[in-house]
């Protein structure tokens, strides 16, 4: 599997690292000539590309045409989006991964058909508040196909869903409560289990339904 990256920060020489452990074919892209020099010492020449991953012809001579995956994980969102513009529109790429710095640009992203977004500030915000409050709907991951997400909340006392069955729970259309964890353990789910206070649900849920579903589950009773 060949892997661009676009972005020498701290975020793509990790993801560099670990994919080269890996195994896999990866290149990183890093406009500033000193940056990449360090790069290309620390990974390998062969690894590290000087150029603006903005560009077409950077794109064309980095491979765009026969990369399985580009992440784009510059620090600037107008940069990302470029990248994974014409990643999508020119060179037909079927993965496509941006880091977003500001959560409020995720909905532009998707405007294009980049539905896999990574938001680090929206994930340690997600976490903060699922420490406020238990009933809080926290993404796990985003699925590779479709436009769905797995997430999770944890049941408060407080939860209308405490004390019912998974198959009276209404939820939006296409969305599926999967498993519980109980106790540290999982537990299979059917349309027969009671859930109880403290059970982490884990759920599948279209990206737009999130809100529905974080209504559903989060409802007080």
């Amino acid at each position: 599997m060949y892997m661009i990256l676009i972005g020498g920060g701290n975020v793509g020489i990790q993801l560099a690292k670990r994919l080269k452990a890996l195994g896999e074919e990866v290149l990183i892209i890093e406009k500033d000539a000193a940056t990449a020099g360090k790069l290309a010492n620390l990974l390998g020449e062969e690894f590290v590309m000087h150029g603006d991953g903005c560009e077409v012809y950077t794109q064309r001579d980095a491979g765009f045409n026969r990369a399985d995956v580009i992440v784009a994980v510059t620090g600037e969102d107008e940069d990302n989006f470029v990248v994974c513009q014409l990643a999508k529109e020119v060179w037909k790429t079927d993965r496509i991964i941006a880091r977003v710095n500001d959560p409020s640009h995720e909905e532009t992203f998707r405007q294009i058909g980049i539905e896999e977004t990574v938001s680090a500030t929206g994930i340690i915000y997600n976490l903060i508040v699922q420490q406020i409050s238990s009933d809080a709907l926290v993404p796990l991951a985003a699925l590779h196909r479709g436009n769905i997400e797995i997430v999770e909340s944890v049941l408060s006392s407080r939860s209308s869903l405490v004390g019912r069955r998974v198959g009276d729970v209404k939820l939006p259309e296409g969305s599926l409560i999967a498993y519980v964890v109980r106790d540290g353990q999982g537990i299979q789910v059917s349309s027969d289990t009671v859930l109880q206070d403290d059970d982490m649900l884990v759920a599948i849920v279209r990206v737009n339904d999130a809100e529905a579903l974080r209504q559903a589950i989060c409802g007080k009773a």
